[in-house]
């Protein structure tokens, strides 16, 4: 009895035991994946080659990457016959502005846009009372309060406000010298300087990037190039990079390059040529000797990039036809001084030589019929817009070059406008460039509003379809996955961004999809105004902002701030 007692026990002993495993894993737990995109063609952003798989995102990150065939999610996404990639980074972005007016950043979200850097010379911060006050005097169509004094506060602003994508900024070397300066033609004193040096310690502490220049407009071309390198050291000193406007694309493009391999040298810093380009059709055939001396550069261990829109035509201000020279002091005196009689009269001489000491787009763009009027502040100016400015001269009776000036003095502003200099071989041959990247230097707009009562440059709206549409599929100048490698990847290389960039187990999920097959810019400097067809998704840190090709509204993106980084 006794013994049958115990083989009882012991049978009973054995089979809890071998119920345990059982247990164990049926009470574990299953991974609930907030999304799983199935069947889509890979493309990681580190250029390799594209492979069929699944995603599974969970909160802001990607969790898996893998056969998920098996697994469930709150939403599934069928990606079959479509590419899969990493978010896109808009190295030169001015939707500084329109984001303010419209955090959705619809135009380059709709492009797979997922990170947009500022910083061109220009920055929201730091700013005093002096900036802030004429700041908001010159606003244009878009309105708004300036609630913000440093860069950092400006970027959190945003964030907590609600934008669809990612803001991040350089801290600009324009605003630095204004804060401290003035808009005067002169050297900073050692104090000055020590006191501009210190406002780059500040904006990299916080998440700035690096330091941005814009050399050809004042009050930025009057910086030296030791000013530059004393503003560079503290920002290297943060891990940080330099990107600049340098101060020729034109007559004195290999100085202007000599220049900026020199700051990157001295200062033991990155640096980045923003939207590389010959300008001028003289200087069209210095491109691949440009290309050649940047590459030398990149042999000698330097880490010189550069970025680039897809386009022959730039945009910027109609004052960029006049000397800097007339400038100093600031746009208040630039349009003073255009209402001297003897000034003007100069004026049409200098607006019509090829200046060898200042980059003169008028002449570089062979004149007004190839200047295209972009934007106005002044409503009864508007009627003009689309038009170039030999048309409108022809409208008003006057030379383009009296023209060009009397719409300065009325409109109170730059006047937006574009000027045709480039050749479509060179973009080609900078498309095709492994170390180029890409930026809009454009706003994200919405096709309608407010946006409505300017011209943007079509860049605005296809900048990056546009590489994947006509560059990539219909003129094969480049394959798929390099074009997403230098979209995604490399930009954020550059940046040294951590957790984003490309498609990885852990990263933050900046995820897009699009069909390689229908990617297509529609928008035309006669209707700019027109989104980009072809991207079907797109999420920001793991939520989804546009759906089989229609915003959601929801605005995850957040602050990415720089390596330079301490939190406050």
């Amino acid at each position: 009895m006794k013994n049958i007692f115990a083989r009882e026990i012991y049978r009973c002993l054995l089979c809890s035991l071998l119920l345990i495993p059982t247990l164990f894993f049926s009470c574990k737990p299953k991974t609930n994946y907030d999304t799983i995109i199935r069947n889509g063609m890979i493309f990681d952003g580190q250029g390799g080659e594209p492979f069929q798989g699944d995603i599974g995102i969970k909160d802001d990150s990607i969790m898996i990457i893998g056969d998920l065939s098996a697994a469930s999610a709150k939403e599934i996404i069928d990606a079959h016959g479509l590419a899969v990639a990493p978010g896109f980074i808009n190295m030169l972005s001015w939707a500084n502005e329109s984001l303010i007016e419209d955090g959705r950043s619809q135009s380059d979200i709709r492009q797979g846009v997922t990170l947009e850097v500022f910083g061109e010379g220009w920055s929201m911060g730091p700013l005093n009372n002096r900036l802030k006050e004429r700041e908001q005097k010159s606003q244009g169509d878009i309105k708004y309060d300036i609630a913000w004094n440093t860069l950092g506060e400006y970027l959190s602003f945003l964030e907590k406000k609600g934008v669809s994508c990612n803001v991040a900024s350089f801290v600009g070397a324009t605003t630095i010298r204004d804060y401290v300066i003035g808009e005067d033609n002169r050297d900073p004193t050692p104090s000055e300087l020590d006191s501009m040096v210190l406002l780059v310690k500040q904006a990299m502490e916080e998440g700035a990037m690096g330091v941005g220049t814009s050399l050809i407009y004042p009050p930025a071309f009057f910086a030296k190039t030791e000013e530059l390198i004393a503003l560079c050291k503290e920002a290297s000193s943060h891990g940080g990079s330099y990107i600049s406007h340098m101060r020729s694309e034109g007559n004195k493009i290999h100085e202007a390059v000599e220049e900026l391999i020199r700051i990157s040298k001295e200062a033991n810093i990155h640096a980045e040529i923003y939207h590389l380009k010959a300008a001028g059709k003289d200087n069209w055939t210095k491109m691949d000797s440009v290309i050649r001396r940047i590459e030398r550069a990149r042999k000698e261990g330097q880490d010189i990039t550069a970025d680039m829109y897809t386009y022959t035509a730039g945009a910027t201000g109609l004052t960029a036809s006049m000397p800097p020279s007339l400038q100093d002091g600031g746009f208040g005196k630039l349009r003073e001084r255009l209402k001297d009689p003897v000034t003007r009269l100069a004026m049409k001489k200098a607006m019509n030589t090829n200046a060898p000491d200042w980059e003169n787009l008028y002449y570089g763009a062979g004149g007004a019929e190839n200047i295209l009027l972009l934007s106005f502040k002044e409503d009864s100016l508007k009627k003009y817009t689309g038009k170039s400015l030999a048309e409108v001269a022809r409208l008003r009776g006057t030379s383009p070059e009296e023209t060009a000036m009397d719409l300065i003095i009325q409109d109170s502003t730059r006047v937006g406008v574009a000027y045709f200099m480039m050749n479509e071989e060179n973009v080609k041959k900078q498309v095709a460039l492994p170390w180029m990247s890409f930026g809009s230097d454009e706003g994200s707009y919405t096709n309608e509003g407010v946006f409505l009562k300017s011209n943007a440059h079509p860049r605005a709206y296809g900048t990056f379809i546009r590489v994947l549409g006509k560059y990539v599929r219909d003129e094969k100048v480049l394959p798929l996955a390099d074009a997403v490698r230098k979209l995604s990847y490399l930009p954020a290389t550059n940046l040294k961004l951590t957790r984003r960039g490309s498609l990885k187990v852990g990263n933050f999920a900046d995820v897009i999809i699009f069909d390689p097959a229908k990617v297509n810019d529609k928008a035309t400097f006669q209707k700019p105004h027109q989104y980009a067809e072809g991207m079907m998704y797109v999420w920001v840190n793991g939520k989804k902002v546009l759906h089989n090709g229609t915003h959601t509204g929801a605005t995850p993106g957040r602050f990415v701030k720089g390596p330079g980084y301490k939190k406050q």
